[in-house]
């Protein structure tokens, strides 16, 4: 592929103005502080990622190829995401990680397959992508629906940026909103985020308010209990989603 072929450009992660957004109820109490990545946790990342990339080096081609013949445009595109908060490990409580004066963790760029035309934001703004969505390129619906568009994100883990397993990083421009109006949202940047996770298993992508609350929930649950074990379950658990198409559009 030429180095044209792999300009990067910006695909439209949306959500609801600030001023639609509510604060919420708090979602738990205090739980303790948060249980550090262990070194075999992030070797089991850092190795699920690198072998990755060699077996799916096919599928990179391939999908590549199919999103460079069915939409004009570059075929990966990157988009700054708030990454981990290395400021220091502090409780899991609703008052820990209110901070309003930065950007809640180091920013990096995530990679992925170009799924949407590149003027997907031009008329509507940013919005939260829906079942059906008109913006969706030909192989886009099919790469979303089988997570295909996330495989770029393996060489984001082994860049250290992220995980395979983890919270999903959001813009710094949703994140500030999001992390007001929702109880507990800043708690996930505690850990590194992941391609998938426990939220990514059991529910679709965000619609709203409601759904990044619930995202949040499964969130916590992981921090609370993050392992070696439960990263290989995760792991395991993803691939049927992919395979079934579940959960995404």
């Amino acid at each position: 592929m030429s180095s044209s072929t792999l300009r990067f450009t910006h695909e439209p992660l949306a959500a609801e103005s600030s001023a639609e957004l509510v604060t919420s109820q708090p979602v738990h109490d205090a739980i303790g502080a948060l249980p550090p990545e262990s070194v075999a946790s992030r070797a089991l990342n850092v190795g699920v990622a690198a072998v990755s990339i060699v077996v799916l080096a096919p599928v990179f081609i391939a999908v590549g190829l199919a999103v460079k013949l069915t939409s004009p445009g570059p075929i990966i595109y990157a988009q700054p995401r708030v990454g981990i908060d290395r400021r220091g490990r502090r409780p899991l409580d609703a008052g820990s990680c209110k901070r309003r004066s930065d950007l809640g963790g180091r920013i990096f760029r995530i990679y992925k397959f170009r799924t949407m035309r590149t003027d997907a934001e031009r008329r509507s703004g940013a919005v939260w992508a829906t079942k059906g969505d008109a913006r969706v390129t030909p192989i886009g619906e099919f790469l979303r629906q089988s997570r295909l568009d996330e495989i770029p994100q393996l060489f984001n883990v082994l860049l250290g940026d992220m995980n395979i397993v983890g919270p999903r990083p959001e813009r710094p421009s949703l994140f500030r909103s999001l992390s007001e109006s929702v109880d507990g949202y800043r708690m996930r940047q505690l850990a590194r985020p992941g391609i998938t996770g426990l939220a990514q298993i059991n529910q679709g992508y965000d619609t709203g308010l409601d759904s990044v609350r619930t995202k949040v929930q499964y969130d916590l649950e992981y921090l609370r209990h993050r392992s070696f074990a439960q990263d290989l379950a995760i792991m395991a658990r993803t691939f049927p989603v992919m395979v079934a198409r579940k959960l995404g559009w």
